[in-house]
């Protein structure tokens, strides 16, 4: 006999395929690949790395033991977030904070919402929203009441934390999540390179290794870097 709790699970799957095919309708950017979840999984510390990096900085944020032993000559991001980590060594953290709140709490081009700048209040958004909400809560995660659920910070902090290995629902969930940070970062990857922003190399190494977690597909695109 098939259970309430196995139908609600078969819908909310359903519900997850649904909003991928949508998003991959109206995003803008690039075509997305399949994902390698092993890959993915390899890259979880550099998630966690990414996370600490884009929350308000505080001392700790920036002390070796964040970065050391965290992403290998051979990483992807390695150039990108090598570049990045000087580039923060060489400002006093008053400065660096400074730079986050002009760059991240005042524009609309540079905020960390991966969803605004597409949708701002449009109903998509909401539906995006409440089901990145929900993708969390499946995989046991609690978000923060304060916290919208396309806070970049938040979303690298789920692949790092979350238990999600082995879920037959993890390849749609996590393909998801993805293809909302790419798609978030791509635009806010141009406009830190306008103002020359320290955080662009930062947000290139997110980027640099999302690409690293996709199969390739001869007829599809790429993402760009």
């Amino acid at each position: 006999m098939i259970t309430s709790v196995q139908i609600v699970m078969v819908v909310d799957q359903y519900l997850l395929v649904s909003l991928v095919k949508k998003f991959m309708k109206i995003t803008s950017t690039e075509a997305f690949g399949v994902i390698d979840l092993n890959k993915l999984y390899d890259y979880k510390r550099a998630f966690g790395f990414f996370s600490h990096q884009l929350v308000y900085p505080e001392k700790l944020n920036f002390h070796p033991r964040e970065f050391d032993g965290v992403f290998a000559e051979d990483h992807p991001a390695y150039e990108a977030v090598n570049q990045y980590w000087n580039n923060m060594h060489e400002i006093s953290l008053s400065e660096i904070q400074e730079v986050y709140t002009s760059t991240f709490d005042f524009e609309k081009k540079t905020t960390l919402y991966m969803t605004y700048v597409k949708f701002e209040d449009k109903k998509e958004r909401g539906q995006m929203l409440a089901r990145l909400k929900v993708l969390y809560e499946m995989f046991g995660l609690e978000m923060p009441s304060s916290e919208l659920s396309d806070f970049l910070p938040l979303m690298c902090e789920f692949i790092y934390a979350a238990d999600w290995r082995g879920d037959e629902r993890a390849e749609e969930s996590m393909g998801l999540l993805l293809m909302v940070i790419e798609d978030g970062t791509y635009n806010l990857l141009q406009a830190l390179d306008h103002i020359k922003s320290p955080y662009y190399h930062l947000i290139l190494a997110i980027r640099e290794t999302c690409k690293a977690c996709l199969i390739k597909d001869e007829n599809e695109v790429t993402l760009n870097g």
